[in-house]
């Protein structure tokens, strides 16, 4: 209760956010990537965060990003924290991308062809599936008969090869994130530990100053009582 807003959020300003975060998707980079760096853990650990966390954004578990990335975290021994920030690479900015680079790797692997027009109709398939989900629910307590065509088209066109394609890219740019982090990382730790230090011998170079300025100012309040 301390720690609760005292005016809080409304539920449509808290859901628009979810899209367009306050103050902007740079601002909000900016913000993640700061955090990043000041993590308080090894260069390498951050960055297999960093990987886990990419890795995930490139999944159509919707949802379930969080958790798959602190689970792939932890097996490779990797920063939690740093993998659930970096699943900020999947937003509304980069999901056609993601999307794209998905379904063409998935397609390809599957042997099959990804047809004109098919992300233009990823909303749509989307919206399908969720609709046979909602309706069969309701289906187990009405007379309604449950139909699985819309979520079956979802399965076998977009779901499925999303799925599978998902993984290649989701590999590689986990990996270029994971080294192009460690040095910019080391780089930043070397960096903050030399402020950290000038700052240290700034303050004992003052406080050994301030003590040799009282141990002579005693000294002359010494000599002016004995003279």
């Amino acid at each position: 209760m301390i720690f609760k807003r005292r005016d809080p959020k409304p539920m449509l300003r808290r859901m628009a956010e979810l899209v367009w975060p306050r103050g902007g998707w740079a601002r909000a980079f900016h913000y993640v990537k700061h955090r990043m760096r000041r993590l308080p853990d090894s260069p390498e650990r951050i960055a297999r965060g960093i990987w886990a966390g990419v890795f995930v954004t490139f999944s159509p578990l919707f949802g379930f990003h969080f958790f798959i990335a602190v689970l792939l975290a932890k097996l490779m021994k990797g920063n939690i924290l740093a993998s659930l920030m970096a699943t900020f690479v999947g937003n509304p900015l980069t999901f056609v991308f993601i999307a794209l680079a998905s379904l063409k790797s998935g397609h390809w692997i599957l042997g099959t062809e990804l047809e004109e027009g098919e992300l233009r109709a990823l909303s749509r398939k989307f919206s399908d599936a969720g609709s046979d989900l909602w309706h069969n629910t309701m289906a187990i307590f009405t007379p309604e008969k449950m139909d699985w065509s819309g979520l079956a088209i979802f399965s076998r066109e977009v779901f499925y090869p999303y799925l599978i394609g998902g993984i290649l890219p989701g590999i590689f740019f986990a990996t270029l994130s994971y080294y192009l982090a460690v040095p910019l990382l080391q780089a930043y730790q070397r960096r903050r530990k030399g402020l950290i230090k000038a700052k240290f011998e700034a303050l004992k170079a003052k406080t050994a100053a301030k003590a040799e300025e009282k141990k002579l100012a005693a000294k002359e309040k010494k000599e002016k009582a004995n003279g």
